[in-house]
């Protein structure tokens, strides 16, 4: 997992990942933070991803973004741990959002209800904006 919180987008900073997923984490100036995932989000890859939103979670921010755009594929492991992170925050009193799920996992969500239950956000406007 990396942390940064320059301004540089996840097309960006990433080349293709080289062990099928990559993570970056960035914390905003109003005390949200984003979790920005790209590659395949299954058994094998998602253990990054739950030590972030962990981690996330424990420091309370005002939000918790899970930035979806560049996942290319999402099993149901990978739907579990985006469940199990919304539980945990809200139980915390964060606001977890989805967005921009790119359309492998925007069709997940369709095919298993989950859609009715995440806040989901097709355009940018559920992430915010690094300071600077």
């Amino acid at each position: 997992m990396t942390s940064e919180s320059g301004s540089t987008s996840a097309a960006e900073a990433w080349g293709p990942p080289t062990s099928g997923l990559a993570v970056r984490v960035r914390r905003t100036a109003t005390r949200a933070s984003v979790c920005e995932i790209a590659g395949d989000l299954d058994a094998e890859t998602r253990a990054p991803v739950i030590s972030a939103l962990d981690g996330l979670t424990a420091e309370r921010p005002s939000s918790i973004v899970v930035d979806l755009q560049h996942v290319a594929f999402c099993d149901s492991s990978g739907l579990n741990l985006l469940l199990q992170a919304r539980m945990n925050a809200v139980a915390a009193g964060i606001d977890f959002r989805i967005a921009r799920p790119s359309p492998a996992v925007a069709r997940v969500f369709e095919l298993t209800g989950t859609d009715a239950v995440f806040s989901i956000h097709i355009d940018d406007t559920a992430v915010p904006r690094p300071p600077g």
